[in-house]
């Protein structure tokens, strides 16, 4: 059986919405197995200055970032869209182990396969050290609450 993960390219705007907020719940959720499930086996990304190719390294990969990145919080928006291809942009706040709060910026540029599984993923990130006053991303641990400001009504 082929693996689906609706909602399906050519994306409309409404869908390309969905598909954004389904990739932000799912990192909210910090489980990279069940994360890695929405990309091709045979996926390949580019995330700052390392390159996993593969669901195994996928999984690997935000192992060791989620337990660097504590409290992870992630918002993204999505920037623009055609057919297969997904462009956004996102915020996300975490601290380290020595308790300094980040905020990191990035784009990312996404290609899907046919059965709506991403195949290619494509990361610009910068971080930023912030005082913990400064954090604007504030619940528990999931996906964001449907209340809670996305970027622009955040003013990021």
């Amino acid at each position: 059986m082929t693996e689906q993960r609706p909602p399906l390219p050519p994306f409309t705007r409404e869908t390309a919405i969905q598909k954004v907020r389904a990739a932000e719940d799912g990192w909210n959720g910090q489980n990279p197995e069940k994360v890695a499930l929405a990309y091709t086996p045979d996926t390949i990304w580019r995330n700052r200055s390392e390159f996993p190719v593969g669901r195994e390294q996928v999984v690997d990969f935000l192992t060791r970032k989620w337990k660097r990145e504590l409290d992870y919080r992630l918002i993204k928006e999505l920037w623009t869209f055609e057919d297969t291809r997904i462009a956004v942009r996102f915020a996300y706040e975490w601290h380290n182990g020595d308790g300094q709060w980040f905020r990191s910026y990035g784009n990312e540029n996404w290609e899907f396969a046919p059965n709506g599984l991403m195949h290619r993923r494509f990361a610009s990130i910068n971080d930023l050290a912030i005082a913990e006053s400064d954090r604007k991303f504030h619940w528990t641990s999931g996906p964001r609450p449907l209340d809670h400001p996305g970027l622009s009504d955040l003013g990021l």
